[in-house]
């Protein structure tokens, strides 16, 4: 069989990223028939259909290790050819330097993003010039954009390493029960008993999000079914508690602040849940990917249990 053109390639993983045809054609300044054509003929290479044309354009399992594959080869690509050209630019994340604007896609939950991510992010090294595409999913699925290409590295809560990746444990996300003070006494005055937990409503972040339901079942020792409000939104989740549409688990660097305030009540402070947290990257030898783990791990060791 003949290899990959690494051109097809680079078409691939941009008509993934952008999530089209068009949006592929502009970030790589070509017409989207050009692109059409490259991807035609990558397939035509593999003997496999690698983009379902969708929306948002999604790998099939058989384009997935050809789009770790096309982002792999990208950040080495850039790497190399910066350190090659650093002492005629001047650095390698120069303005002149081939490094800058490297493109880094990276996942994490929401939770993380609203606490501790973010100025992880910040630590890195201003020289390397990286442009950050963050993504955010819920912590037990975030995995699944490492194991299809679509991020190079990611907060997650398996830590088993998606293949050609590592695994760091993080520490944990702790988290609090709150509610508004006066719809706590109405809905738990008994304290937080299985009957209050099966009636109170419930504030749940999406439906993948099972913190809550944890929650009740360490408390309970079973599984509830009570009235559930969906907000999926970190800000309005947690003004939502304080408006009295329900309880719910927040994050207890979140919570500190509300409970402080007299905003919020902490129904039960001898007990929370630990959600634990995991990076892992792909399995390369990148400066940046090197530069990324390292402020992630120190943000962590902040910021977690």
């Amino acid at each position: 069989m003949e290899g990959l053109d690494a051109t097809h390639l680079r078409t691939f993983a941009a008509v993934v990223g952008e999530g089209s045809f068009e949006g592929a054609a502009r970030l790589l300044h070509v017409t989207q028939s050009a692109v059409s054509q490259r991807i035609r003929a990558l397939e035509a290479t593999v003997g496999q259909v690698l983009v379902r044309r969708s929306r948002p354009c999604r790998a099939t399992p058989a384009g997935e290790p050809l789009l770790r594959l096309a982002g792999q080869l990208v950040l080495l690509e850039r790497e190399a050819l910066a350190e090659a050209r650093g002492p005629l630019s001047g650095t390698p994340g120069s303005r002149s330097g081939v490094g800058t604007g490297t493109r880094v896609a990276v996942v994490a939950n929401a939770d993380s993003l609203a606490t501790w991510f973010v100025p992880a992010l910040a630590r890195l090294p201003a020289d390397l010039a990286v442009r950050f595409d963050v993504r955010q999913d819920d912590q037990d699925h975030t995995a699944d954009l490492l194991r299809d290409g679509t991020v190079m590295a990611g907060v997650t809560a398996q830590r088993t390493p998606v293949q050609g990746c590592r695994v760091r444990r993080l520490g944990a996300l702790r988290y609090r029960a709150l509610a508004a003070p006066a719809p706590a006494g109405r809905w738990f005055p008994d304290g937080v008993t299985e009957e209050a937990l099966a009636a109170a409503p419930v504030i749940v972040f999406d439906r993948r999000d099972r913190v809550q339901h944890r929650f009740i079942r360490a408390v309970a020792g079973r599984d509830l079914d009570p009235p559930v409000h969906y907000v999926p939104s970190v800000p309005a989740f947690s003004e939502a508690i304080r408006l009295g549409l329900g309880w719910g688990l927040v994050p207890e660097q979140l919570a500190r602040a509300d409970v402080a305030a007299g905003r919020c009540v902490d129904l039960a402070p001898d007990r929370f849940v630990d959600v634990p947290l995991y990076w892992q990257h792909w399995r390369l030898d990148s400066p940046i990917l090197a530069a990324l783990t390292e402020a992630v791990r120190a943000a962590a060791a902040d910021a977690l249990r």
